[in-house]
């Protein structure tokens, strides 16, 4: 009876009737090991709950919230002001930028990829999201070779997100 009321407290996983004949072998001493574990699991208590320890998560930031707000993949804008930033701390150089207002009425600034570009003020340009790394405030891309903003010139690995055409083999 002892063994019996050991194995239910040691083991409440596997119920055992009161009535089972008790077997004396290896596998019993065995049975009767449990496993705990070095860190144990910590519930909150009902004084710490009362005292508000459970908080929401915050909810996530939009990479691209102008497009995320009307579902779009891209939309159509008019560009307002064209220049370069600076990037953040470990890089330099000038990275190409327009100021754009979208089709929805909100004003974005928006990366220009690729060497070289023809956007100019009251060009008409198509921005998708996608922000720039290295440039603060700058969540959107513009696609090149879509609307007024040609593709990259001689261009020739990655020629889809440039908007560049395959080049013509030469003739022989």
């Amino acid at each position: 009876m002892a063994t019996s009321v050991l194995r239910r407290f040691l083991m409440p996983s596997v119920r055992m009737p009161f009535s089972a004949p008790l077997q004396k072998s290896v596998s019993t001493s065995q049975t009767l090991q449990r496993n705990f574990s070095a860190t144990p699991t910590p519930f909150s208590t009902y004084n710490q709950v009362a005292r508000g320890c459970r908080t929401k998560q915050r909810a996530r930031k939009a990479v691209s919230p102008a497009l995320r707000d009307v579902l779009a993949p891209a939309l159509k804008g008019v560009c307002l002001k064209v220049g370069t930033t600076s990037p953040k701390k470990p890089n330099s150089g000038q990275r190409k930028t327009a100021r754009v207002r979208l089709s929805t009425g909100r004003v974005v600034t928006c990366y220009i990829p690729g060497e070289g570009h023809n956007v100019q003020q009251h060009s008409v340009v198509l921005c998708r999201g996608g922000r720039s790394q290295d440039c603060p405030g700058v969540r959107y891309h513009l696609v090149r070779g879509a609307m007024d903003l040609g593709g990259v010139g001689n261009r020739v690995t990655s020629r889809s997100k440039y908007g560049t055409k395959k080049p013509k083999k030469a003739a022989v």
